[in-house]
């Protein structure tokens, strides 16, 4: 029990930070067309951003500013590359965002080199929130969540309850009727555009020192990210938020099981019979195979169900 406790909380606290970097591509997506691998780059860069803040303010300056000012590259990223690039089509989209990716990547490392930064846990909030049997639970990851869930209930009040919302989601399936009533859609766009790399900093500015903040960590949760989005269904929030829980459960589950599969069929009563071939195949434990789960999972849905979970619009 004490073990499936804490692990669901790692699980729900893990999945609440991709939900916050999906829902940003996917919001993107949704609104644009634009499939941003440039994403992660932004994760990693409010990560960064809130490190430097934190060297001269704090964490909590950090908290605001980190976020802040990856919106504001986001803004000038859609005003003067996407918005260029729109016109040659979904082709010229994806390649600007991948070389944009490389090209953060390398100032990265120009400015804060390529080993890990001392970016940490402020002292406020490293102790136990509280215990689960003898397991003491940080405190730092209850504050994760509830950041997370501010995000979420914040998010869905902008889109159903503003004026604002209401004009993004015009925006999305009547654009000419919106430019018609005096609205800006190019500016509306870009704000969308901002307010989802917005959403990845944030992510990166609680995400970066619960884990390393270092040069590779957008490669490293770039893919999940796309994985999610995909699962979850392209364009819609409410999948990428299942499929954010989904995901993080498997990942965060499957790492902590050292059995085989051969042993987990016979937890359970079944002896397989393998093929000696095959059998060092089947003798991988799932915490081996753990890394593969996700993208299996991926495949499998785009085999049933190519749309994903609650898909909305297709590429």
């Amino acid at each position: 029990m004490e073990f499936f406790l804490v692990t669901m909380l790692n699980s729900l606290s893990y999945g609440l930070l991709l939900f916050m970097l999906s829902s940003g591509l996917t919001l993107i997506f949704s609104m644009m067309g634009v499939l941003n691998f440039a994403h992660a780059s932004f994760y990693m860069l409010g990560a960064y951003f809130a490190y430097q803040t934190s060297v001269y303010l704090g964490f909590w300056p950090g908290l605001v500013i980190g976020p802040a000012l990856v919106a504001v590259f986001g803004a000038l990223t859609e005003r003067f590359g996407l918005r260029t690039v729109h016109k040659y089509g979904h082709v010229a989209e994806l390649l600007f965002t991948f070389g944009l990716a490389y090209i953060i990547e390398e100032v990265v490392h120009l400015i804060w080199g390529r080993a890990p930064v001392p970016y940490h846990i402020p002292d406020i909030l490293d102790f136990s929130a509280f215990s689960i049997f003898s397991t003491q639970y940080p405190a730092y990851r209850v504050f994760m969540m509830l950041i997370s869930v501010g995000m979420l209930i914040a998010l869905y009040l902008v889109l159903t309850r503003t004026r604002i919302g209401l004009i993004i989601q015009a925006s999305l399936s009547h654009p000419d009727m919106v430019e018609a009533l005096g609205h800006n859609v190019p500016t509306v766009f870009m704000m969308v555009f901002a307010g989802g790399c917005a959403l990845a900093g944030l992510a990166g500015v609680i995400g970066g020192n619960a884990f390393v903040t270092e040069p590779g960590m957008a490669v490293s949760v770039g893919t999940i990210v796309f994985v999610v989005v995909v699962f979850g269904g392209m364009g819609s929030l409410a999948g990428a938020f299942i499929a954010s829980l989904i995901i993080g459960a498997v990942q965060t589950f499957s790492v902590a099981f050292d059995y085989s599969f051969l042993d987990l069929f016979a937890k359970f009563g079944f002896q397989i019979a393998v093929d000696s071939g095959w059998r060092e195949l089947w003798k991988v434990t799932i915490a081996q195979s753990a890394p593969v789960l996700p993208y299996l999972l991926m495949v499998l849905m785009l085999v049933i169900r190519p749309k994903g979970l609650m898909g909305t619009r297709e590429g």
